[in-house]
């Protein structure tokens, strides 16, 4: 009888421990890898996320958690998070180059959340101008610490400004090194001039010997029109593959009235090509591009009264692509 007893305890325990496991593991989701021009998973089959992308870490550090990216994850249907890890000069306080690990601190709060909510997060440099090493450095401690999960995506560059495409090839040449090292296989974004505009140039002119990049391109639907669009698809003629890392449906200042047309026209151009999509952006500025107004909660739960005008539309179209409406 007490061998028994004995025997029951333990496997008990061992199904409280299992129980436990499984409870606390992140989902596993598919590794994805990029095949000509298209982004796919493990078996080979086209991929499109979509998703949003954080303001500034170092101007809206309050919506870096957890909580939020979960939200976003279940009521908004997104399958990718964006987490704008900021290097800026005027306002230094929080950004990367000043408060580093602050910095970091704010970025995995939400790259964690991801893995946890089981969806795709890129890792955003989010730098107009070249900082070599800095992004050497952050990128070593990502791939360390992130570079086993197939939820991560790195993004060396959010948008050059003056630097030559030459330069900026250079740059991501040596940063796409350093990822390499440490994680083979993960997908990196590699931006190009001209906040994302110059896609005509990187077409003939593209990194070489290494697998698994994509090239990015923005686009704010009241500004940019077909002229952007004709140099995506030379782009793509050219065999170089196109990632949206950042879009909106309102003018390239982020501010003045949403283009619902327009804004149609770049999604539809984008789902007929496969390519994947994040809008700009979590944050509380009076401005169109700003989700949320200062009364929303830090940690989700936002209503439409919460909520700006590019949000709820947002929203709308990330629930309807994820079977949600």
């Amino acid at each position: 009888m007490k061998l028994l007893t004995s025997l029951l305890l333990l496997t008990l325990l061992s199904m409280t421990a299992s129980c436990t496991k499984s409870e606390t593991h992140a989902p596993i989701i598919p590794s994805l890898k990029v095949d000509g021009t298209q982004l796919v998973n493990e078996n080979g089959e086209a991929v499109v996320l979509r998703g949003i992308s954080y303001g500034w870490h170092n101007w809206w550090p309050r919506f870096y958690n957890k909580e939020s990216v979960k939200w976003i994850a279940e009521d908004w249907g997104a399958d990718v998070v964006r987490a704008a890890m900021g290097i800026h000069y005027e306002e230094p306080e929080l950004t990367y180059n000043a408060e580093p690990e602050k910095a970091v601190e704010l970025i995995s709060k939400v790259v964690d959340g991801a893995i946890e909510s089981g969806i795709y997060v890129i890792i955003d440099f989010h730098s107009h101008h070249i900082e070599l090493d800095l992004a050497k450095k952050f990128f070593a401690e990502m791939a360390t610490k992130y570079g086993e999960y197939p939820n991560v995506i790195y993004e060396i560059f959010n948008e050059p400004v003056e630097d030559s495409w030459e330069d900026v090839k250079a740059y991501s040449e040596e940063v796409i090194a350093v990822i390499r090292a440490i994680d083979p296989d993960n997908v990196i974004l590699v931006g190009n001039p001209h906040w994302d505009q110059d896609l005509h140039l990187v077409a003939d002119n593209q990194i070489e010997g290494v697998s698994n990049i994509m090239y990015t391109l923005h686009y704010y639907a009241a500004t940019h029109g077909e002229y952007l669009r004709e140099r995506g698809d030379y782009a793509l003629s050219k065999g170089a593959p196109i990632f949206i890392s950042e879009s909106a449906g309102m003018e390239a200042s982020g501010d003045g009235p949403m283009d619902y047309e327009k804004w149609q026209i770049w999604r539809d151009w984008a789902e007929e090509r496969k390519i994947s999509w994040i809008t700009w952006s979590v944050s509380d500025k009076d401005e169109t591009c700003s989700f949320l107004k200062p009364s929303a909660s830090s940690t989700g739960g936002w209503t439409d009264d919460v909520m700006n005008e590019s949000a709820i539309a947002t929203r709308r179209f990330l629930r309807e692509k994820a079977g949600l409406e």
